[in-house]
C-alpha cells in the first residue's frame, strides 16, 4: 500500500469530516488487526447524563466508520463506498470517563460489496461494548472504467 494513502490520506479519512472533527474522533493507527479509531470521552457525548455512559448512536457512528476505514485500507486507495448493511450487537454499557476504540477488518472484497467485522471497546478487544458486521457498497472506479472502454476501443480500430 502506498506510504502516501497511510500517511496522509487515512487519518485525514478518519477525522477530517465535518460530523467526524465534531466528534472527536481520531486516527489510532493501522496493524495487523484492522484500522482503528478513538473518541475521547466528553460530557456532550453522553446519552444517559445519570450514568454518564456514551450514547449508542456515536457507538453506531464509530463503528461505521472505521468499517468504511477498513475498506479504503483493503481498497489500498480512497473509492466512493456507501454502507449497505450495518448490524451492531450491544454487548454492555461503556463505561463513564473512558476513552472509547473502534477498530474494523474488511475481510473480503468483491468487485461491489466489501464485508467488514469492527468493534469498540475501551482497552480490551476481547472485552468489547459493541460488535458489528457490515456491507460497504463499493463503486467503480470510473477512471479505471474509461481507460479500459479507450483501450478497448484503440484496439479495436
Amino acid at each position: 500500500m502506498a506510504d502516501g494513502f497511510l500517511s496522509t490520506i487515512l487519518p485525514q479519512l478518519a477525522a477530517g469530516a465535518a460530523h467526524t472533527h465534531a466528534l472527536g474522533f481520531v486516527y489510532e493507527g493501522l496493524d495487523d488487526e484492522g484500522v482503528s479509531i478513538r473518541v475521547p470521552y466528553r460530557a456532550d457525548l453522553v446519552g444517559d447524563p445519570d450514568t454518564g455512559v456514551l450514547a449508542g448512536g456515536l457507538v453506531t457512528t464509530m463503528l461505521d466508520h472505521v468499517g468504511g476505514l477498513s475498506v479504503w485500507v483493503k481498497l489500498e486507495a480512497f473509492r466512493p463506498i456507501a454502507t449497505l448493511d450495518l448490524r451492531v450487537d450491544y454487548m454492555r454499557a461503556a463505561h463513564p470517563g473512558r476513552d472509547l476504540l473502534a477498530r474494523g477488518s474488511c475481510f473480503r472484497l468483491t468487485p461491489s460489496v466489501a464485508f467488514v467485522r469492527a468493534w469498540a471497546f475501551e482497552d480490551d478487544p476481547f472485552d468489547p461494548v459493541a460488535a458489528a458486521q457490515a456491507a460497504y457498497v463499493v463503486n467503480e472506479d470510473r477512471a479505471a472504467r474509461r481507460a479500459a472502454i479507450l483501450a478497448a476501443r484503440e484496439a479495436e480500430q
